[in-house]
């Protein structure tokens, strides 16, 4: 498994390993988690220790929507328990059956726009412990929902580190299989994109756009891991969250990239394909365009990229 370590240099100048450790108490991880949960995680908050009815008889730690408009629900364990995997399958079995309860809550605390556009195809899962088993790592990749298994440690200093070691896109036909009911089942009938590890299918790509998307998808997973996984409309690029959305435009011949940066922060270089920039802009947050913060849009056109 993954590990996280962390070094601080000490008054002779070496670099002296921090020990890390767990939290005391549960809460202590979950209340800290929920005050930075869209710094973190990129998830919106919903509600805490959320009651699942009589039938799941249980409580979500933490209930959200994530950047891209799906539900999520966070589990929590202070140590290694195998546990925590199949806690968060129950309460996402109950939020696929509460549809109507989960938009209310939506409604209530983002507003009515959030509430209507709320992507029940690809409902989502993370799970936040000390450790995770060999067996906890097979069993997500063989779930047909999206879950993210999440390794924390508290270190000297109120340190707290989040490290994804295990992730599942997820299927959306999967999911969707089992949720036919009212305005639901006509959503769900509408041709979506495949999920795929590295990158869409021939419907999602125009042709026009083709070259010009291969060179920017080797230059977006060239940082690393990477999870690829194509919506509807849009491609995110993520990690824990969207570091990177890409939106076609084919009657320009254009792709939109919508960065999870700064504007304010970013420092933009003089380059040799600099004149090929056609716009460079801060943009406000668009719930379609996945990203739900201030973001960057970098329009290329299809000769080149930068």
């Amino acid at each position: 498994m993954a590990e996280l370590i962390l070094f601080r240099r000490d008054a002779d100048g070496h670099d002296v390993e921090l020990p890390g450790s767990t939290v005391a108490l549960e809460v202590e991880l979950q209340r800290r988690v929920e005050a930075g949960l869209e710094q973190m995680l990129g998830i919106r908050f919903l509600a805490s220790e959320y009651p699942t009815g009589p039938w799941h008889r249980g409580r979500i730690d933490t209930l959200g929507l994530d950047e891209n408009g799906s539900p999520v629900v966070i589990e929590y364990k202070k140590g290694s328990d195998s546990g925590v995997l199949s806690q968060a399958v129950s309460s996402l079995s109950w939020s696929e059956s509460a549809h109507r309860e989960v938009e209310a809550l939506v409604r209530k605390v983002l507003g009515p726009e959030d509430a209507e556009s709320i992507d029940w195809r690809r409902p989502h899962m993370v799970c936040i412990a000390a450790s995770f088993s060999h067996h906890d790592q097979v069993a997500v990749q063989r779930l047909p929902e999206r879950i993210d298994l999440v390794r924390y440690r508290v270190f000297e200093g109120d340190l707290l580190s989040l490290l994804l070691v295990d992730s599942s896109p997820g299927s959306p036909s999967a999911a969707s299989s089992r949720r036919r009911r009212g305005r639901d089942a006509a959503a769900d009938s509408v041709p979506t994109a495949p999920v795929v590890a590295a990158s869409p299918g021939p419907g999602l790509v125009p042709d026009c756009l083709r070259n010009l998307y291969a060179e920017l998808d080797d230059a977006l997973t060239a940082w690393g891991e990477v999870e690829v996984a194509p919506l509807r409309h849009y491609i995110p690029y993520r990690r824990l969250v969207n570091a990177a959305s890409v939106i076609f435009r084919p009657k320009h011949e254009v792709i939109l990239v919508y960065l999870r940066l700064d504007p304010g922060a970013v420092t933009l270089e003089c380059t040799p394909h600099a004149s090929m920039v056609k716009r460079f802009s801060s943009v406000g947050s668009s719930r379609s365009h996945g990203p739900s913060w201030p973001y960057v849009t970098s329009s290329l056109p299809s000769s080149r990229i930068l």
